[in-house]
């Protein structure tokens, strides 16, 4: 080794970084994946670029005895890459759409393969030798056919979380069939090249039988005891130096033992990632990313660009390969677009979603490189074909945001959210109360436990449990390697879980529904989901008071859960503060059921004629609740009757539930003085003005329905 060789490989270790950083930074501003960026600006290091200045600077910049330790820093950013697509790999995400994701992942591999197969015979005349040694036709052929039939599941993922269509149709179904994709392709690919490395029949059959043992041991024994890292991380708080070390060195020695039995190190990686524990450990996950992130994509993927860009000559595809080029790029997009789109449509998935899951499905990013740098290392593709793939890995991944935004334009993805959380919704048959429930994490007995006011309010109305969940800090914990759809898409799951299961047991309500959101805007996401839902009514917690006044898609009830029960003996005041308007009448009779169901006493803080109001509260007076009625204009005139007072004004105890009508008014015009920050307490009344209205007739409110 030259004594220069260290300093070399250190120079361009920094080079290498800072040509992947601004690589990623210029494709990021072009609205594309940073790894194009990373992958072109490894090329342009290369012979394809920097070969091509006077004195070619890439042989001395990269020296021949420098290139090895590269390429040894490269696989092992291969192994953590591939072990991070394994991670990923939550089947949970093909959960209820099992039939759909397997049609269009077997679609856009059978597909595909078989024009790659068959492109793989076209080519291999004019690609039958590698360094002077004859390449096997049928190891080509094959190779051909699995490279054609990748789709980049990380690069997929980060694609939907930056549109937004993480909940849509082509989101949903592309990521579930990517996960499947994953598992056909990659076990299609080990069994290629377990039939390039036999050779013979009985070399083959022992690297296969090997392989099955190896899969039979990390999915019987070593998938249990990776089980019980969650509890650990839990226990801890946090990932431990000792649980990453754990992780780390497992890890290796799976991608060391699927060398061994000879189908390449990339195997073992990918299904230690697979057999990770998935059910509670998303942040797990995440904390995994995180750490991994600042080894994988600022020091060891970068490597492994450059030792794929040192090997892609892009001149030397020359004039008469630009024809194969085009070949190979038709193939590649027809083939996966027309396999995906067909499998989509096979499942009765509308044209323009099946069209938006043929464009997304088309891309291949990093995986594809490093099928690539397999096939490569296996001896089944010439220098000229290798630098046509990774070509065409590039532009089918450029193409992908561009298509998908013609395909499937930001309004489309909108409707089709509003329209997706419409058809979750049950037939409603009674008003429709929506309860917020922030970040609903742990058992459904703590969540029962924590709103238990707020649950008491869904007795006799038709029920919408909306969950909304805090969007992580992308500012702070945005992931290049990897994508954070995926633990977030399981949290998502999970949290929807825990919804069904809360619903389930609410035995007072009519049909209960389930929506789920994370949420950068909780303002916005919940108007929106009430106005999807048509809620009459929103019931947030006091710790969202904030959130209540900035809502106007429906009248908001703010549910203190520690607020002192009684303002008389043994029943407590539902206050409501509305406006003289059709949404403020439809807030004080929904008001007057939660009154009703709940045995409390109803306070309306309202404008406009008290008589007119206790007409439309006659239903319920009388039917064990009593009604007062106040304009806050004179509330101080009517101090007899009922009394207003400043939640900061005055030791007493709040109200347990307020309710706001903020429609249709500004927060300034319904101000602080009203909205949510008022509490009431019963005072000697007026008998004018709020004694129980004899009723005569059965109340028409929140009647109970059939559970959907």
């Amino acid at each position: 080794m030259d004594k220069h060789t260290i300093a070399f490989l250190l120079l361009d270790v920094a080079i290498v970084i800072a040509a992947a950083r601004v690589g990623g930074m210029i494709a990021r501003a072009c609205r594309q994946p940073a790894v194009v960026g990373e992958i072109a600006a490894g090329i342009a290091l290369g012979p394809s670029l920097l070969g091509l200045l006077p004195g070619n600077p890439d042989q001395w910049l990269f020296p021949a005895d420098v290139r090895p330790l590269l390429g040894a820093l490269a696989q092992i950013g291969l192994v953590l890459f591939m072990f991070i697509v394994g991670l990923e790999l939550d089947m949970r995400l093909t959960r209820g759409r099992e039939r759909a994701a397997a049609s269009i992942s077997a679609c856009s591999i059978v597909l595909p393969f078989g024009l790659g197969a068959g492109l793989g015979l076209l080519l291999y005349p004019s690609h039958d030798t590698v360094d002077g040694m004859e390449i096997e036709r049928l190891g080509m052929v094959l190779f051909m056919g699995v490279a054609m039939s990748i789709t980049a599941f990380p690069v997929l993922a980060r694609i939907l979380t930056d549109r937004g269509m993480m909940r849509t149709v082509p989101g949903v179904f592309s990521l579930a069939a990517a996960a499947v994709d994953d598992i056909l392709a990659w076990t299609l690919l080990a069994f290629i090249i377990a039939i390039i490395q036999g050779g013979s029949p009985l070399e083959v059959a022992r690297i296969v039988g090997l392989t099955l043992v190896y899969a039979a041991v990390m999915f019987g024994v070593v998938r249990p005891l990776l089980a019980k890292l969650v509890a650990w991380r839990d226990r801890a708080g946090r990932l431990t130096p000792d649980i990453l070390a754990v992780i780390l060195i497992g890890l290796f020695l799976s991608s060391a033992a699927t060398d061994v039995i000879g189908i390449h190190q990339i195997f073992g990686a990918f299904v230690f990632g697979a057999v990770m524990p998935k059910i509670g450990a998303e942040q797990l996950h995440r904390e995994i990313l995180e750490r991994l992130e600042q080894a994988s994509v600022l020091l060891l993927l970068p490597m492994f660009f450059v030792v794929t860009g040192l090997g892609v000559d892009l001149a030397g595809i020359g004039l008469s390969g630009l024809g194969q080029l085009l070949l190979v790029l038709v193939v590649a997009i027809a083939g996966k677009f027309i396999g995906a789109y067909v499998g989509a449509r096979a499942s009765a998935i509308p044209t323009r979603q099946s069209a938006a899951i043929a464009v997304l499905m088309n891309t291949r990013g990093l995986t594809e490189l490093v099928i690539l740098a397999a096939g490569r290392e296996l001896g089944v593709l010439s220098d000229e074909l290798f630098a046509m793939l990774v070509v065409m890995a590039l532009v089918t991944t450029i193409l992908t945001e561009p298509l998908l935004r013609l395909v499937y334009p930001d309004r489309v993805v909108a409707s089709d959210i509003a329209a997706a959380e419409r058809r979750a919704l049950a037939v409603a048959t009674a008003p429709r109360v929506m309860v917020v429930l922030r970040d609903p994490g742990g058992t459904v007995a703590d969540l029962r436990a924590r709103h238990r006011r707020m649950l008491d309010c869904t007795t006799g109305y038709d029920v919408v449990l909306a969950g909304v969940l805090t969007t992580p800090d992308r500012a702070r914990t945005t992931l290049e390697v990897g994508a954070p759809v995926v633990p977030d898409f399981a949290a998502l799951a999970s949290a929807v879980e825990r919804l069904n299961e809360l619903g389930a047991s609410l035995t007072g309500a009519g049909s209960v529904s389930v929506l789920c959101r994370f949420s950068a805007d909780p303002v916005a996401d919940v108007d929106a989901m009430s106005e999807n839902a048509s809620a009459d009514i929103i019931v947030i917690d006091s710790s969202d008071r904030e959130l209540g006044k900035s809502l106007h898609s429906a009248p908001v009830a703010v549910v203190d859960e520690n607020a002192a029960e009684g303002v008389g003996p043994g029943r407590s005041t539902i206050t409501c503060v509305v406006t003289d308007t059709r949404s403020g009448r439809t807030a004080a009779l929904v008001a007057a059921g939660l009154a009703l169901y709940g045995s409390r006493s109803l306070a309306v803080v309202a404008s406009g004629s008290r008589r007119r109001w206790l007409s439309d509260l006659e239903p319920i007076a009388g039917q064990s609740v009593s009604v007062s009625v106040v304009d806050p204009r004179r509330h101080r005139d009517d101090a007899a009757a009922f009394t207003v007072r400043a939640a900061d004004d005055t030791g007493e105890s709040p109200a347990p539930v307020t309710v706001v009508d903020n429609t249709g008014t500004s927060e300034e015009s319904l101000g602080d003085r009203i909205a949510g920050l008022y509490t009431a307490r019963e005072a000697p009344r007026d008998p004018a003005a709020s004694e129980p209205v004899e009723n005569t007739s059965s109340p028409n409110i929140g009647t109970s329905s059939e559970r959907h």
